[in-house]
């Protein structure tokens, strides 16, 4: 292992998974202080690893379920076969395959880059959580010692400018980030409980909120976005409360956003382990999904899940008192 110069973290599937591997890269970091570390991502997930010092390359390869209309598909399938082979030019000593299921493509990735070896995480276990069951990688590559937390760093120009706009808004903590956007319907809460919900911290704690949604119409094919429910929240908040609306169409902005925040409410995904890894205290909505395996790591946390494991069915007075169990710390 001391003649490992060259290491690959394969993960390409979503942000909530890429930021729980940056355990990983620390650790590997640490373990071969002297090796170049690159991860290969795609274009969704790979603004994760913006900034992060235990990385010195991220190689994005842009999904063809993710395309544009106007995108070409030759040019997609022409711009990763060249990144590819940029990979396998560098003569990998180490390919590390991240993914808790098996990764077909993956592990096709990993046959053509050709590296001196590959090891892969160990599939998931009962009750184990998804850093954890990434980071059995480390373990036999010889790290030992407790597991790193998890690492993502705001960029300096969009932390900048939301700063500016908490400013000019005038908002004073508490600052709670509300995000209102979930991927999946089990993971959705309604519109109106959201707004009741900043109402009542308002109410309780004084507390100002930064709205966070993904951007654009809800029919939109590859990604649908929540400017309608957005709406919907803020004409039911009206001027009840101190709201600073935050679309996000950049991860690189809800990044930033969520830095600024006291404490957060969001449904299991994404944003949840981004929050988690920004070092906020969380409190989150499972519908469906393990929460032993996906819950937020290192960081203070509230979980709230219905009985009929259906976000829309939790109450607002139980989400109300997370966040205000949180800020009492």
């Amino acid at each position: 292992m001391r003649d490992t110069r060259s290491i690959l973290v394969i993960r390409r599937d979503n942000i909530g998974d890429l930021v729980c591997t940056t355990p990983l890269l620390a650790a590997l970091r640490s373990r071969f202080p002297q090796s170049w570390i690159g991860v290969l991502a795609n274009s969704y997930n790979a603004p994760v690893l913006a900034g992060n010092p235990d990385v010195d390359a991220v190689f994005a390869y842009r999904k063809l379920k993710h395309l544009g209309k106007d995108e070409s598909l030759i040019a997609a399938l022409a711009g990763r076969a060249a990144m590819l082979w940029d990979l396998r030019r560098r003569r990998l000593d180490l390919a590390i395959i991240a993914a808790g299921e098996l990764d077909t493509r993956g592990e096709r990735f990993a046959k053509l880059l050709s590296p001196g070896r590959t090891v892969r995480s160990a599939p998931p276990a009962a009750g184990q959580h998804e850093v954890e069951r990434t980071f059995t990688a480390a373990r036999a590559l010889g790290c030992e010692g407790p597991i790193p937390p998890m690492k993502v760093v705001p960029g300096a120009l969009p932390e900048g400018r939301i700063r500016s706009a908490i400013s000019k808004a005038g908002l004073k903590s508490p600052v709670i980030g509300v995000h209102i956007s979930a991927r999946r319907e089990a993971q959705r809460w309604p519109a109106e409980r959201f707004a009741h919900l900043v109402r009542t911290l308002r109410k309780l704690h004084g507390a100002a909120t930064l709205l966070f949604w993904s951007p654009g119409g809800e029919d939109h094919p590859q990604h649908p976005g929540d400017d309608g429910k957005a709406k919907a929240v803020m004409d039911l908040v009206g001027g009840e409360a101190a709201l600073l609306p935050c679309p996000t169409a950049a991860l690189e902005d809800l990044i930033a956003g969520l830095a600024q925040c006291d404490a957060v409410v969001c449904s299991d995904g994404g944003a949840m382990h981004l929050a988690a890894a920004l070092g906020k205290p969380v409190a989150c909505f499972f519908g469906d999904s393990p929460v032993d395996r996906w819950r937020p790591w290192g960081v203070r946390h509230i979980v709230l899940q219905a009985p009929t494991r259906r976000v829309q069915d939790i109450p607002v007075e139980d989400a109300a008192g997370a966040v205000s169990q949180l800020l009492r710390g």
